[in-house]
């Protein structure tokens, strides 16, 4: 019997395209405290993001360190690079964007609400400093939909290692095979799922990942299809 579904949150319940808009702006919110206009926000966000991308891919299954951290890193690589000062406030920059410009998925809400109205456990599993996520959430209006939020500071390691995904199941009060996690990575978030024997449901809004579906038991277009999956689970 089906009893809790778990969702990954940047590029699952928020969009991508969003979180690109939002790092955009801190770019331009750094380059204007150090009273660099003239350099290129959007050249500058690219190097930015390059830099975070792999510094977060180093860290897939590892123990935790804070992400604060590690965007900090990366933007400080860039500064070097064109010569400007990352201001001391940086991480409170970050939340202050994040907060601003984070869009949902359009149907994030009525998906989250759908599940929990079938009385399912609706929770959260994110590779995530806490401040991030509750104030992020919070901007949002969704926080409290959820009944549960586990990140990797709490578990103290970054997907796909077991530990985030058996705290939240923990947390929950359900085992493995009674519970379903949805994500938009497959290594991280399918894989990661599975080998503690939860089922994974991967969105993928454009088919752009078909090659490593294999990873995931089920694969959608959009977050709405989770409930007939669930639906069908819950029947079996």
């Amino acid at each position: 019997m089906l009893k809790a579904v778990f969702f990954d949150f940047v590029g699952t319940l928020i969009t991508k395209e969003g979180e690109n808009v939002t790092h955009q702006h801190i770019v331009e919110e750094v380059l204007k405290k150090a009273g660099r206009d003239d350099l290129d926000v959007i050249r500058i966000w690219e190097e930015y993001e390059a830099e975070s991308s792999a510094l977060f891919k180093e860290l897939a299954g590892k123990p935790y360190v804070r992400i604060r951290d590690v965007d900090t890193r990366a933007i400080e690589t860039v500064a070097q690079r064109y010569d400007f000062t990352v201001p001391e406030d940086f991480w409170e920059v970050s939340i202050a964007m994040h907060e601003r410009y984070g869009r949902l998925f359009d149907d994030a809400v009525e998906t989250i609400r759908a599940l929990k109205e079938l009385g399912l456990h609706v929770g959260i599993i994110t590779d995530s400093d806490n401040d991030y996520i509750e104030a992020h959430l919070k901007a949002l209006g969704i926080y409290d939909l959820f009944d549960s939020i586990t990140t990797s500071e709490d578990a103290g390691f970054y997907k796909p290692h077991p530990r985030p995904f058996e705290l939240a199941l923990q947390k929950a009060g359900v085992r493995p095979e009674e519970a379903v996690y949805v994500g938009d990575n497959p290594a991280k978030d399918c894989v990661g799922a599975k080998n503690v024997g939860m089922f994974s449901v991967l969105l993928d809004p454009s088919g752009a990942k078909r090659e490593l579906w294999v990873n995931c038991d089920f694969v959608v277009s959009r977050l709405s299809e989770v409930v007939d999956i669930v639906k069908g689970l819950q029947e079996d």
